[in-house]
């Protein structure tokens, strides 16, 4: 049986990932409708690794014998005013994630849940690459500024990202 403590904790995690897809998605249709179609596909492929993560605790509190608890995920936010504008909220949205987390390992520790720790150490680890990941993009958005054309060079680097394997959200 799980703890109920941290069946609770995780259930809210599920949906905050859930919310976070959802958050990128929102992102991606904001790029598509300024046609930055690089920016769109790397959001929504974001989008779909935020799902898996979800889907990750969904299988955990499951394989765990708990119960899987689905809330409403709160309405993102849907305008921007810049690309920058976009990336600035990621990395602000990415550093929310690590403090969850960073709070659910606490908690496991705290009520000597040992695979649940043992499952969030992914999760910490995943988070030092979200942040940087998010941090270089913003950071090179600020250097081009308005600059056009290193503006598309981005676009079209971001562009390139690689889709999730699909199939089971497990490790």
């Amino acid at each position: 049986m799980m703890n109920p403590q941290i069946q609770d904790a995780f259930n809210e995690q599920l949906n905050a990932e859930l919310f976070s897809s959802y958050l990128y998605l929102s992102m991606s249709a904001y790029f598509e409708s300024q046609n930055l179609k690089g920016m769109a596909h790397w959001m929504r492929v974001q989008a779909q690794e935020e799902n898996m993560h979800g889907m990750k605790f969904f299988d955990f509190i499951n394989e765990r014998g708990g119960r899987v608890a689905l809330d409403k995920i709160k309405e993102p936010k849907t305008e921007w005013s810049s690309p920058l504008d976009v990336f600035e909220d990621t990395c602000k949205h990415e550093s929310k994630v690590t403090g969850l987390i960073n709070d659910l390992v606490d908690l496991s520790v705290k009520e000597k849940d040992h695979a649940a720790s043992a499952f969030l150490q992914w999760f910490v680890t995943e988070q030092v690459e979200e942040e940087a990941t998010a941090q270089e993009i913003r950071d090179k958005l600020r250097l081009v500024s308005d600059n056009p054309v290193a503006l598309f060079m981005i676009d079209q680097e971001l562009g390139q990202r690689g889709v999730p394997a699909s199939g089971p959200a497990r490790t």
